[in-house]
Parts: C-alpha cells; sequence; structure tokens
C-alpha cells in the first residue's frame, strides 16, 4: 500500500489529505504538523474580531477528529527536523516518518518587522490560530492599535478591528493602500471610504522605532511622526518556508520549485501552497490552492494531471468598502481603463488588442467580478 505523508495541517495540507480520500479509501495516510492540528479557515483571521469570534470558535474539528474523519495518522505537535530523501523518511523531533511519496505545504512564515526600540517584541502577527488567540488576548483590554502594512492583510484587519471598536493606525510603505494590487484611483478610493469611516492613515512611510511609553506604545515612523498606540499587528508580507526543501537540496527560488504536477526537483516530493512556486508563480490564496490539492490528489492516485489554473479573482474583505481583483500577469502590456462613479471604482487593464488581461473592482462595480472573470484568460492553461 503507497504511503503518502503530507507536513502541514493548513488549508493546503487538509484540503490535499480530503482530495485524496475521495480518490482512494486504501492509501495510507499520514499527516505531520508542528501546531495542534486543529482544522479552522484560515482566511477567517482577519475577519473575526468584529464577529466577536475567538480561536476556539473557529476551529472546525480537532486532531482527533480529522484524523477519524480521514482515516489518517496525524502526529500534532511534531516539528520536522529533517528529510532523509536517500531512506525516504521524515526525522522529527518525535517519531521517524517513512514515506513512498512527500508532500509539503508547510506554508509561509510572516516577515518580520525591521524595527528598534525597547519594545520591538511587542509586534504581534497573525498567520494561524495561535497567533489569533495571541491578539485577542492582547488587544481585549486596550483601545488603539497600530497596523504596518496597508496591502490585503492590513486592510482586510485594519476594517476588522475598526468593526470591533478599536482606534486603528495603518502604517504603509507605499502611497497608496494595496498599491500591490490596485490602480491609484481604486487604491485611494478604498483610503477615503475607510478614512471617514474612521482608519488613520499613514502611507508613504514605516515603522522605524518602538519604544515603551508608560503603558501606552510609542511609534517613531520615517517620516518624523510619532503615534501612540496600544498595539502593534504586523501585516508586511509572508515569506514562503523553505528551510526543509533547502536542506534536502530540493531546487528552491521564491518557494520551492515544482513542475506542472507539483512534483519537486525529488521525484518523490512535492508541494503546494503558500510554500509552492509554480511556473514562477507563488499565489498565497484559496483558490490556487484548491485547484492545486485536487490536480496534485488525482496525479498521487496514479493519473498524472498537471496544474492549470484559470482566471481566480481575489476578494479582499473589506466589506466597508469591498474590493474584488485579478492583477494582470507580472510581465503583461496592459493599459488600464479607470471608470470612477460615486458608488466605487471599476478598472480593467486591457492589451493594445483589446483584450481584458486584468481589472479592479471597488464598492458597488464589485458586481460585475462574473461578468469580466469569463473574459478573461486563464492564468496557467
Amino acid at each position: 500500500m503507497q504511503s503518502v505523508v503530507i507536513v502541514g495541517s493548513g488549508l493546503a495540507g487538509y484540503t490535499l489529505a480530503r482530495e485524496l480520500r475521495k480518490l482512494n479509501g486504501d492509501i495510507s495516510l499520514t499527516v505531520v504538523c508542528a501546531d495542534d492540528g486543529r482544522s479552522y479557515s484560515k482566511p477567517m483571521l482577519s475577519n473575526a474580531l468584529a464577529k466577536g469570534k475567538g480561536a476556539d470558535e473557529l476551529a472546525m474539528a480537532d486532531a482527533d477528529k480529522m484524523a477519524a474523519d480521514l482515516a489518517a495518522t496525524i502526529h500534532a505537535r511534531t516539528r520536522v527536523l529533517r528529510i532523509d530523501t536517500a531512506q525516504r523518511r521524515l526525522i522529527t523531533d518525535g517519531p521517524e516518518v517513512p514515506y513512498d511519496r512527500l508532500v509539503l505545504a508547510v506554508g509561509a512564515t510572516p516577515i518580520e518587522l525591521p524595527v528598534s526600540g525597547d519594545a520591538a517584541d511587542a509586534v504581534m502577527h497573525v498567520n494561524n490560530l495561535e497567533d489569533y488567540a495571541h491578539l485577542r488576548e492582547c488587544i481585549d483590554p486596550v483601545h488603539r492599535v497600530a497596523v504596518v502594512g496597508a496591502g490585503l492583510i492590513g486592510c482586510e484587519f485594519a476594517n476588522d478591528l475598526l468593526g470591533a471598536g478599536y482606534t486603528v493606525h495603518v502604517i504603509g510603505r507605499a502611497p497608496q493602500a494595496l498599491d500591490r494590487l490596485l490602480p491609484l484611483e481604486a487604491g485611494e478610493r478604498l483610503q477615503h471610504v475607510m478614512g471617514d469611516a474612521g482608519v488613520h492613515w499613514h502611507l508613504g512611510t514605516t515603522a522605524m522605532e518602538i519604544n515603551h511609553a508608560g503603558d501606552a506604545l510609542e511609534l517613531r515612523l520615517a517620516d518624523g511622526d510619532c503615534i501612540q498606540v496600544d498595539a502593534v499587528l504586523s501585516a508586511i508580507g509572508l515569506r514562503p518556508n523553505t528551510a526543509l526543501a533547502d536542506e534536502a537540496d530540493l531546487v528552491v527560488n521564491r518557494g520551492v520549485v515544482v513542475d506542472r504536477h507539483l512534483r519537486s526537483s525529488d521525484p518523490n516530493i512535492y508541494a503546494l501552497g503558500d510554500c509552492a512556486e509554480v511556473d514562477g508563480l507563488v499565489l498565497p490564496f484559496v483558490m490556487p490552492i484548491m485547484h492545486a490539492a485536487r490536480a496534485l490528489a488525482a496525479t498521487l492516485y496514479g493519473t498524472p494531471t498537471p496544474l492549470n489554473y484559470p482566471a481566480m479573482p481575489v476578494v479582499v474583505k473589506t466589506p466597508l468598502h469591498p474590493v474584488v481583483v485579478s492583477p494582470p500577469a507580472r510581465d503583461a502590456q496592459c493599459q488600464w481603463q479607470i471608470e470612477a462613479s460615486e458608488g466605487g471604482v471599476k478598472a480593467c487593464c486591457y492589451s493594445e488588442g483589446g483584450e481584458l488581461l486584468g481589472f479592479a473592482l471597488t464598492g458597488a462595480t464589485v458586481a460585475e467580478k462574473q461578468a469580466l472573470t469569463k473574459l478573461l484568460p486563464p492564468l496557467l492553461g
């Protein structure tokens, strides 16, 4: 009986395990994870505060239930120290785990905020349930929160914190919110609406130093401004976890380099999710994981299935001013056409031949998402 071992119990790991079980009830399935193995929806982490949800309420099943549901062995609270590719086994801080096929679904780690000061260690990140529980514990008795990072996660947390009753400051290095996803007019509209609702924007700058100031924290910004808050949340980005792959001499670039079958440079090791790089693409979003898990499950079952990505717009959870974006490819030659109205901003990126290559919709214009998505080329066809 073939054994498949998955390292990681996040969305990618558990989705793959479910897809495998749909295809093959007899396969030997093992999940190894450094956390407690609870199943939860990671996207819920950035919109649970306003709903009053605690970490335990976000968890849908514990490791024991997941093991029963998946007919799998789950080694929770088990850290993988290295991959023995010659003997096809994992060396962990617990049992050794042999494998026929190994799947890395180890996700990504928040980039550390490069700040000095005697309160630099007070900076929080939210990348999993335990992080979210820590955030809730730290901000329950306070009122003012600084979010460093004005990208997707920063804007989602700012909206959520505001909805939960906090005074929110957002600090961003770029001159606009969501600068990597939205053209200027769309980003500015989001800023305007969220600003009117109470978000304090500090853009074109970044935090340089964080110090204790009595019971508060004082942030010194690069532009010379100082902000006093009670808590600091960093959302400046994620870095794919590639250390295990690197130490196993797998090819690594921005992520673990895999082919269209999600196979790494070792034919017995695969990768998917936030840690994987497919055709130069590292996509830390839900829909790419779902497509990758279905394709990889079929491949591991014995039906080689190359991964294809259709157009997959990203929904930004900012209910104050909804945003949907499908960015054009990095090397796409296209021009933005902007239509601004009272209800929102519609931005479409067209090639010289008039082909729609990307779009960004804000406010009421998000209703056009489905119609525009049908006009886009596949992301990876």
